[in-house]
C-alpha cells in the first residue's frame, strides 16, 4: 500500500481534479473541534464556489451552513479535508490539506494531498436547488442519544459521510483530516442502540484512508443528509473497526465492519438548500443480505 499511496497519492491538484471541484455544487468538509474531535459538513454554492487559481490551492466562496459544527472549526492554520462528490456520474475526488485564509465570505485551502477514488457503493440521484434563506435561522436539536427521527434518518439512509484524523507530530506528511464517502442499499447502517452504529464495509480501492487514521485515532464525525427535506444530521464519537470474526458474514458482501459510539450531534431541520430525487439503480452496489 505504500507503494501504491506513493503512485496515485499527489501533492497538487490535477488539471481535471480542479475542473471537476469548479462545477460543483455542493462539497463535503472534514474538520477537527477544539476538543480534537472530527466532524463531517457540507458546503453549497453555485457551481464556481470552489475555484483553483494554482495546482496548490482551493478558493472555497461559502459560509457554514446554521447550526454546523464547521462554523466554530473553521480557522486558518487548521488542517482541512474536503470531497468532490457528484453524485449524480458517481464521480468523486477528495484534497486533504490546511486552512490558509478564511475571509468573510469563505476561506482557502493549501493543498497537501489529492487523490481519485472509484464510483463504488453511489447512489446515483439528481440534485436541485431549493427556496433557501441562508440568513434564516432554522430548528436545532442538540442530541446525545438517537431519538426516533434521527434512527429513521439513520434507517432509511443509503450515503453516509465519515471524517477522521490522524494529526500526531509523528504522522509527517500523512498529518492531517480526512472525509470519506460510504454507501450502500438504503438500510445498509444497522442501529446497536442510541449510542451505537454498525457499517459494514465492502470490497473497494483498499487505501484504508479512513481505517488507517481510525487504528491511530478512534476520534470519527459522522455526516447523513436527509435528501428528502434536506436536513442534516451531524455526529461525533468514537469508531472501531472490526476486522474479522463471527459477525461479518451475517452482512452479505462486508469485507469487516465500523463500529460508531456516539458522543454528542446536532440535528438541523430543513437545513439545506438542495433536494434530491430518488436514488437510480446501481450497478456498483453488492447484494446485501440482512442482519
Amino acid at each position: 500500500m505504500d507503494k501504491q499511496g506513493r503512485r496515485v497519492i499527489r501533492e497538487y491538484l490535477p488539471d481535471q481534479f480542479r475542473q471537476f471541484f469548479a462545477q460543483l455544487p455542493y462539497v463535503i468538509v472534514g474538520t477537527v473541534d477544539a476538543t480534537g474531535h472530527p466532524w463531517a459538513s457540507i458546503l453549497v454554492g453555485n457551481p464556481g464556489f470552489v475555484a483553483s487559481p494554482s495546482d496548490r490551492t482551493l478558493q472555497v466562496a461559502a459560509k457554514p451552513l446554521f447550526g454546523d459544527p464547521l462554523g466554530t472549526n473553521l480557522a486558518a492554520g487548521t488542517d482541512i479535508g474536503i470531497l468532490g462528490i457528484e453524485l449524480l456520474t458517481r464521480r468523486r475526488n477528495r484534497v486533504n490539506g490546511s486552512v490558509s485564509v478564511t475571509h468573510a465570505n469563505g476561506f482557502e485551502v493549501q493543498v497537501r494531498q489529492s487523490f481519485g477514488n472509484c464510483p463504488q457503493y453511489i447512489q446515483a440521484r439528481l440534485s436541485e436547488w431549493h427556496e433557501f434563506d441562508p440568513a434564516a435561522a432554522k430548528v436545532l436539536h442538540r442530541i446525545e442519544q438517537l431519538g426516533e427521527i434521527e434512527q429513521s434518518i439513520i434507517a432509511m439512509a443509503d450515503t453516509l459521510f465519515i471524517a477522521t484524523a490522524y494529526q500526531a507530530e509523528s504522522a509527517g506528511a500523512a498529518t492531517g483530516v480526512d472525509v470519506s464517502h460510504r454507501g450502500g442499499k438504503s438500510g445498509f447502517v444497522r442501529i446497536d442502540d442510541p449510542c451505537t452504529l454498525t457499517i459494514p464495509d465492502f470490497s473497494g480501492n483498499c487505501h484504508f484512508n479512513t481505517f488507517g487514521n481510525l487504528e491511530l485515532n478512534a476520534h470519527a464525525g459522522i455526516l447523513f443528509i436527509d435528501f428528502t427535506d434536506g436536513s442534516l444530521l451531524y455526529l461525533t464519537g468514537t469508531a472501531e473497526v472490526i476486522w474479522d470474526g463471527a459477525e461479518i458474514p451475517t452482512y452479505a458482501g462486508a469485507e469487516r465492519l465500523l463500529r460508531f459510539h456516539l458522543r454528542s450531534g446536532y440535528r438541523v431541520e430543513a437545513s439545506l438548500p438542495l433536494r434530491w430525487s430518488e436514488a437510480e439503480s446501481s450497478p456498483f452496489l453488492v447484494h446485501t443480505g440482512h442482519w
